[in-house]
């Protein structure tokens, strides 16, 4: 797990070495740089496997130059079927002897999470993995530049402007969607995609899609739960391999539970940690994860927060995440995870990606009800009904869609709807404007052999709301703290898997993770099994009002003159009574960053 960043073009060598050196808590074990005329190559290195000095990269063999962040989990099965004369035991040197046998469709043979920098000769590959795990962000300017984070580009720009398709889409989807940052100039490659650079020309590509997989393959409830476990049980074991310390994450729930059963079952006694929040135990998971952590016979620590440590460890946050990014759980995950670095850990495995693949949310099963309403033949007095009469409760949003015959499902992130936004705005914003920045996936779906809604919700949640969302929440507050994060769940094996079996199998008994459960009967108790979904919710609202901290959203109002400020202070009423926090929380986010940035 490492930092990758590079330049073809002219560059100025201290500010390509100080941008380089943002990136250093990635990998502080190494720095290694490829430094010629109109060529800066660079790695910062987070020692995982083959710690040996002979793995450091920028990696050379003959005229590529590789410079790699991730884990290849496959690489000794793949070493042992390319002819290379190997001089190391890394997972690196695997790439270079897989692109030399199979050119750019060696990623396709890759299994793990990754964003590769692979320059052969003047043409430059970039690829970040399957599911997004990895990220990877480039400007074009008078040089091409490309960072693992954000931060590593910025001073490159000539002047900092936000891109409002950014933040139509963040207010939307609590994230940027592919390719926009809030950064005009800076994108990012979308999970799948791999990017030519040659001659001065971009080419961006997708090389893998969930739903190439053909539907229905597997309608047998029994075979799909065996052959889901051998998957699961797989994956879990190829990312319990390291030659560092590891450690686990561990809620009250099923997810993380998994991960260490299996853990223990090849006899890895993995410490895990629990979050818990001083003088608000309504979010507490620490009673819910000691008993788990007693029922399976493990290490649980426990690490307690307050309302003096979230707010002081806000900023740090906000610049590690470098633009705005709705998820109030990055404050407490990054003050877990720098107590897992003060243990000693380098390695955390944790649970992404269940809920997506097994359909975990509720809300799921609420939104395929709903669907049902479009078959309505006599609707158009509940259509006319609906637009006349707006409110800002969900619910009301999801019946206009299907009245109106428009999508419903906009994943799980679904945020501000597009009305909300002409309310709070001041800007002109149309109804279901939104939609354009879900359209390519959409258009895939439709283009498919899936017709199931709940395979939709799958695929965006995936693509969207994890890779862009809760990923990138995952990876920068993890490799902050100098670790590397692991998510068995979001196998690319395992999730394509999901995708050829009968979608009725997930959710035809009414049962959130259903599949899962199945395939951990007789292994976890039943207590674990049936006990409610808490997620990893927090007192990040009643913080930020205590603390005075929400003053700000109006602050950087006055000065930018964003928002309408009558509906602006109907929203930060209601979220002070404890509705509407996640839509301020993302407001509070993105004042900060304006403030820093902008003002």
């Amino acid at each position: 797990m490492c930092a990758i960043f590079g330049i073809l073009g002219r560059y100025n060598p201290r500010i390509a070495r100080d941008a380089l050196a943002s990136l250093a808590h990635r990998g502080p074990d190494y720095c290694g740089i490829v430094e010629h005329e109109q060529l800066f190559f660079a790695h910062q290195r987070l020692s995982i496997q083959d710690t040996h000095q002979r793995s450091h990269q920028p990696l050379k063999r003959s005229n590529i130059l590789l410079s790699f962040n991730g884990e290849i989990y496959n690489f000794e099965e793949l070493k042992a079927e390319l002819d290379f004369d190997f001089r190391t035991q890394s997972d690196s040197e695997v790439i270079i002897a897989a692109y030399l046998k199979w050119g750019v469709d060696f990623v396709k043979h890759l299994r793990g999470m990754f964003a590769i920098a692979l320059l052969d000769g003047e043409t430059l590959y970039l690829f970040r993995d399957r599911l997004g795990k990895k990220p990877l962000f480039y400007l074009e300017a008078s040089s091409f530049i490309f960072a693992s984070e954000i931060k590593a580009l910025t001073p490159f720009l000539h002047k900092k402007e936000m891109n409002n398709d950014a933040l139509l889409s963040y207010f939307s989807f609590l994230a940027p969607t592919p390719p926009h940052t809030f950064y005009k100039g800076i994108k990012k490659l979308a999970a799948g995609e791999y990017l030519t650079y040659k001659n001065n020309q971009v080419q961006v590509q997708s090389y893998f899609d969930l739903l190439d997989n053909k539907p229905n393959l597997i309608t047998n409830k029994d075979e799909a739960v065996s052959l889901l476990e051998q998957e699961l049980q797989t994956s879990i074991s190829l990312r319990l391999q390291a030659d560092v310390p590891m450690a686990s994450l561990l809620s009250g729930g099923i997810d993380s539970a998994t991960l260490n059963y299996y853990a223990k079952q090849q006899g890895l006694d993995l410490a895990t940690y629990t979050l818990g929040y001083k003088e608000f135990t309504k979010y507490d998971e620490r009673l819910n994860a000691a008993n788990s952590a007693k029922l399976l016979g493990i290490q649980n620590k426990q690490i307690e927060i307050d309302e003096a440590a979230f707010i002081a460890a806000c900023p740090k946050v906000f610049d590690t995440l470098d633009e705005p990014l709705n998820d109030p759980a990055a404050i407490p995950l990054y003050l877990l995870f720098e107590q897992i670095k003060e243990d000693g850990y380098k390695v955390v495995l944790s649970g992404e990606g269940a809920d997506e693949l097994f359909l975990g949310y509720r809300q799921y099963f609420e939104y395929l009800d709903i669907e049902g309403a479009a078959d309505l033949q006599h609707k158009n007095w509940l259509k006319k009904y609906f637009r006349a009469n707006f409110s800002m409760n969900r619910e009301w949003e999801w019946y206009k869609r299907v009245f109106d015959e428009t999508l419903l499902f906009r994943t799980s992130g679904d945020k501000f709807t597009d009305l909300q936004k002409n309310q709070l705005l001041k800007r002109n914003i149309k109804d279901n404007e939104s939609l354009q920045y879900l359209q390519n996936f959409r258009q895939r779906f439709e283009n498919s052999q899936h017709t199931d809604p709940s395979i939709w919700y799958s695929y965006i949640d995936l693509n969207i709301f994890q890779a862009e969302h809760f990923l990138t929440k995952l990876d920068r507050v993890s490799m902050a703290h100098s670790i590397e994060s692991r998510t068995p769940f979001l196998d690319h094996k395992l999730a394509s898997l999901v995708f050829c079996i009968s979608p009725k199998l997930r959710y035809e008994d009414g049962v959130t993770k259903s599949l899962l459960k199945q395939i951990m009967t007789n292994k976890l108790p039943n207590e674990i099994l049936t006990r409610k979904k808490k997620g990893f919710s927090n007192p990040y609202m009643e913080y930020l009002v205590s603390s005075g901290k929400i003053s700000l959203i109006e602050e950087v109002n006055k000065q930018t003159g964003m928002f309408q400020k009558a509906k602006l202070n109907e929203y930060l009423a209601t979220a002070s009574r404890g509705s509407f926090k996640q839509h301020v929380w993302g407001l509070y986010v993105l004042s900060y960053w304006i403030k820093k940035n902008l003002l």
